[in-house]
């Protein structure tokens, strides 16, 4: 099967004003992607808007880096589904920094899936392992256990669950410089999908990336690698050129 390819470029707290976000959005969109190769970034929501202005017209898509499981009410500092509409396509769901820094766990992330899709959103959904998981071979365990909670909304909305896109982030190589092998992507990638299989999506249809510690250097092997799908950029992410490099080893 021919899935479609994904690169999103995560900027997470960078750049350092609204201003500098606005012209690396700019910067990256002067590379037109090649062709059947997704392109998106994700901005720091202070500058979502802004960005998503700069780049209205041009084929890089904007993502949030997270959004509220309700639509509206009493929470400080939260961004709704329904506040994304006109500025993002979709919003990165479960990843590991928000599920350490914010207490996000399972229960949290299913909920914010389920709202980020019903709200018409594309949703990168973040699943890995710890360093300590790894040495312990608990890589699909732990896979199995994210999937089978995070997922579970869609069971009951198979026909938004084109909506999905997995990306599978080893805690241990995220900002370490030490991203997982090829190999080992590609036998995450097909545990994700025998999970999805188990809840009655179709694993075989969703695009999963990799992520941690992509860099140009390292792209190529994980886009040749199997069932790897595209890549979520973190650093790399802030330097189009190299962002650009990335892109086009997934074309």
């Amino acid at each position: 099967m021919t899935r479609a390819r994904l690169v999103v470029g995560n900027w997470k707290m960078n750049p350092p004003s609204v201003d500098a976000a606005v012209a690396l959005a700019r910067a990256v969109a002067e590379t037109p992607p090649p062709a059947h190769v997704a392109v998106g970034v994700a901005p720091p929501s202070v500058a979502l808007v802004a960005v998503s202005a700069a780049l209205r017209g041009s084929p890089v898509a904007v993502y949030a880096q997270d959004v509220h499981w309700e639509d509206r009410g009493a929470h400080t500092g939260a961004i709704a589904a329904s506040m994304l509409a006109g500025h993002a396509t979709g919003t990165i769901v479960g990843h590991s920094e928000v599920r350490r820094e914010q207490g996000d766990d399972d229960a949290r992330v299913a909920r914010k899936l389920a709202r980020a899709v019903a709200g018409g959103l594309r949703v990168v959904l973040c699943v890995g392992e710890s360093e300590a998981e790894f040495l312990a071979g608990e890589t699909e365990r732990l896979i199995v256990r994210q999937i089978a909670v995070d997922a579970a909304p869609l069971q009951a909305a198979r026909e938004r669950s084109g909506a999905l896109v997995v990306a599978y982030e080893p805690i241990w190589a995220i900002g370490t410089g030490r991203p997982a092998t090829p190999t080992h992507a590609s036998n995450a990638a097909r545990v994700i999908r025998r999970a999805l299989d188990g809840l009655g999506l179709d694993g075989a249809a969703t695009a999963v990336l990799y992520g941690g510690s992509v860099t140009a250097a390292s792209a190529p092997e994980f886009a040749a690698a199997d069932g790897i799908d595209g890549a979520l950029v973190g650093g790399a992410s802030l330097a189009a050129a190299e962002f650009a490099s990335i892109v086009r080893a997934f074309g």
